[in-house]
């Protein structure tokens, strides 16, 4: 079940394969969308479908650069509202029948409701990843029930499921489609060497998330509160990211009178920011296998982490990375550990640097991807 289908031959034509992704903003969904169309493109025809309103995400300009044409559906948005998803799907149908793709390939959960009715309305294979499923332990019940609803009817529509680690393969168990049709395969990044992280004293703690559910930057600050009362100092932080909850984080941070932490709101160079930080964090209630941490790693960063089932995949042993259970005192301590300890912050930052290396470049995943698309394009 964990295993990609084997490769086909060398010599087998370009595919032509649309990626449809529901918005094109930053995060982790869109890195990946990024980082795949420019591994395989010299082997893979791609074109791409943006949802939401902004006429010129940052997804779609990256794809530009990469020579991939980019088509945008306003009416595609993490919403759905069945009037909304009905002009999506026909949109889309329009858009599959003047382009011909061989393949669909579809990211979150929205654009995969849309793009598996426009593969089945035009008899479109769809490949679907999926970046973390909502209905997994963490997730409201209400939210848990209604997603995995709509996954189990969409399953039957899908040439091949895609998770992004082997915790999410695991609950896709729960799901009609056959264990054959469904993958594991990691999340991967394109490496920026040269960088160096800051592991003097004090250490700069960074935390690069959306600000909404399931992150949980609240629990980093309350931490950071609670180092400051325990030690009489205050460790710089800095929380990157945009998003709902936004002004809220903002307001805790004052109420919790903390002076030194910067919200940055919407990070366009995230690996310049980590270069300037010597430890990173996230917190949230779930996740699947987060870019974001697999970009500390190759920074070289020490990191703090929630103890999930998709981090433990990222950073198995303490070697690699400090896990954390969801509380503002766990964090605290581990937080206050790394701040006086800048070996440590080192040793980590140098063994997450390795594990980034061994296990989430590129190359494994493009391979992978491009097994599964072809042996999904095949009659």
């Amino acid at each position: 079940m964990t295993a990609a289908p084997s490769d086909a031959p060398a010599s087998a034509p370009p595919l032509l394969v649309m990626q449809v992704i529901t918005k094109g903003e930053t995060g982790g969904a869109q890195t990946h969308v990024e980082a795949l169309c420019r591994a395989l493109a010299d082997r893979v025809r791609f074109t791409a479908v943006v949802g939401g309103s902004d006429p010129q995400p940052p997804l779609a300009r990256a794809l530009h650069t990469l020579g991939v044409p980019v088509q945008r559906i306003a009416a595609l948005d993490n919403g759905l509202a069945p009037a909304r998803v009905a002009r999506a799907v026909a949109a889309l149908v329009r858009l599959i029948r003047a382009s011909r793709p061989q393949l669909l390939h579809a990211h979150s959960a929205a654009a995969g409701v849309v793009a598996r009715a426009a593969g089945c309305i035009t008899r479109t294979p769809v490949v679907y990843t999926v970046h973390g499923f909502a209905f997994k332990a963490g997730a409201p019940w209400p939210r848990r029930a209604l997603a995995w609803l709509v996954e189990a009817l969409c399953a039957p529509l899908t040439r091949h499921l895609v998770c992004v680690s082997r915790h999410e393969l695991r609950l896709a168990r729960w799901l009609p489609i056959p264990a054959r049709r469904c993958s594991a395969v990691a999340n991967a990044l394109d490496d920026l060497p040269g960088s160096t992280p800051a592991h003097d004293l004090p250490a700069r703690i960074v935390m690069v998330a959306r600000m909404a559910p399931p992150k949980r930057p609240d629990l980093l600050l309350h931490a950071l509160a609670l180092v400051r009362d325990a030690t009489g100092t205050e460790i710089p932080a800095t929380l990157a990211g945009d998003g709902p909850d936004l002004a809220a984080h903002q307001a805790l941070a004052r109420r919790l009178e903390l002076e030194a932490v910067e919200f940055t709101g919407l990070c366009t160079d995230v690996p310049g920011l980590l270069a300037r930080h010597g430890v990173f964090v996230l917190l949230s209630d779930h996740e699947g296998l987060p870019i974001s941490v697999i970009e500390a790693m190759r920074a070289g960063l020490a990191i703090v982490a929630s103890d999930l089932p998709g981090l433990r995949e990222l950073l198995p042993t303490t070697a690699q990375g400090l896990r954390v259970p969801n509380n503002a005192c766990a964090v605290a301590a581990a937080l206050q550990r790394l701040a006086h300890d800048p070996a440590l912050r080192a040793a980590l930052g140098r063994a997450a640097r390795q594990r980034y290396e061994q296990a989430h470049t590129p190359a494994h995943m493009a391979q992978a991807v491009l097994n599964i698309y072809r042996h999904s394009a095949a009659p």
